[in-house]
């Protein structure tokens, strides 16, 4: 029989979660920063070899160069950023185009957050030499139960790919993912031609209470024990599927072979065949670290340690570059593609605001003198890759000014 405590703590919980808000609130709010965006538009368009889609997805990427190694990497010109936004874009059909962009009312100080300039990487904490693994310590990760939660925004916009990897709803029929889930940098994995993405339904049998789980998952953490995973027996998941018409990637990413370059370009958009029937998260460009509300990032995927389990997870910023973002959120091979978002307040509606900031990308080390160090990276999205983004969505660049 559960304590009678159980909803006394998860109350307790909730108000110290929602205390630095509250407070915050009242003084100095964290608030999204509307800002001018460039423009991003196709110019030509030309039709290329059809891919051959011969190697399976890869859920992890590696990378050996480390922040200190991106920070010292030469700024790119505006050839280089017309370059890697150029993009391909796969159809269900096979067909595959590339498309060359244009850049208009670019600002080279604005393509990067101030990240690189606000002395993040002095404060930030640095990286602890660890064995390759993918959970730092205790494992802070929450599996989401029971529709309740599931069908509830904003858990409900997370979506799995039939490659294996993660996805959110950004569009009424568009997903933003990582681009190693449909493309390996060399070419198209098996998969992608026929990609389709999965929308988590539970059944409604039931044999415990969803919020009851849900806060002894919490009130573990939050107690410091081990995060209990135990769900309900009968609590069975299904997906319901939707084909992808078109994908959509950089030309950062593709590079020949996934460089540490190309991971500041691992995104991709894909387009369904079918409008879904659930809220969508907004895009936002990423601000700097130390402006998010206590420094803290979420995203929710579905780790392949959980089958047939969403997870969702939320930890501290560390270090920044200006495309890519170093946390040690807890995660595991399958929920790399997820959107990374915060939670601010948004002026202009007089409202607080979840938006996607970034794509977790997923586990990376890089080795120094015979130790590793380890590092969850996510692709930050920049004002130049929102504009690019908001394009594939909106099809205008009017709609896309504002970031």
């Amino acid at each position: 029989m559960r304590s009678r405590t159980a909803l006394p703590r998860f109350t307790s919980l909730l108000y110290l979660l929602t205390l630095p808000l509250v407070f915050s609130s009242s003084f100095s709010r964290p608030q999204w920063v509307l800002q001018r965006v460039p423009v991003v538009l196709p110019q030509q368009t030309e039709v290329r070899p059809t891919p051959r889609f011969l190697s399976p997805a890869r859920l992890d990427v590696s990378s050996p160069c480390d922040p200190e190694c991106h920070k010292k990497a030469p700024r790119p010109s505006y050839w280089d950023l017309r370059h890697f936004l150029a993009y391909e874009t796969l159809n269900s059909d096979g067909q595959l185009t590339e498309t060359a962009i244009g850049i208009y009312g670019y600002n080279p100080t604005s393509n990067t957050s101030p990240a690189s300039s606000s002395g993040s990487s002095g404060r930030a904490e640095r990286p602890h030499v660890r064995r390759k693994r993918q959970i730092f310590g205790h494992d802070g990760r929450f599996s989401i139960a029971g529709q309740d939660f599931l069908l509830k925004y904003p858990f409900s916009v997370s979506v799995k790919l039939s490659t294996g990897c993660s996805g959110t709803l950004v569009g009424d029929r568009h997903v933003l993912t990582a681009a190693h889930c449909v493309h390996d940098g060399k070419n198209y994995v098996k998969g992608a031609q026929k990609l389709r993405v999965g929308f988590l339904k539970p059944k409604q049998r039931e044999t415990q209470s969803p919020s009851i789980y849900l806060r002894s998952n919490f009130t573990s953490h939050v107690k410091g024990g081990p995060a209990p995973y135990a769900p309900p027996n009968n609590d069975k998941m299904k997906f319901q599927w939707i084909r992808a018409r078109r994908t959509h990637v950089p030309k950062g990413w593709i590079k020949g072979n996934a460089n540490d370059i190309g991971m500041d370009y691992d995104y991709a958009l894909l387009e369904l065949k079918k409008p879904h029937k659930r809220r969508h998260m907004k895009l936002g460009v990423s601000p700097p670290a130390q402006r998010l509300p206590g420094r803290r990032v979420h995203f929710s995927g579905f780790d392949n340690d959980r089958p047939g389990q969403l997870v969702y997870r939320f930890c501290r910023a560390g270090e920044e570059t200006s495309d890519l973002l170093y946390q040690h959120c807890d995660a595991q091979p399958g929920a790399s593609g997820s959107g990374v978002y915060a939670r601010m307040w948004d002026g202009r509606r007089q409202r607080w605001e979840r938006k996607v900031i970034g794509v977790f990308s997923g586990h990376q080390w890089v080795e120094r003198q015979g130790a590793s160090q380890e590092f969850n990276v996510a692709v930050r999205i920049t004002p130049l890759k929102y504009a690019q983004i908001c394009y594939w969505i909106k099809g205008n660049f009017v709609d896309c000014r504002e970031g």
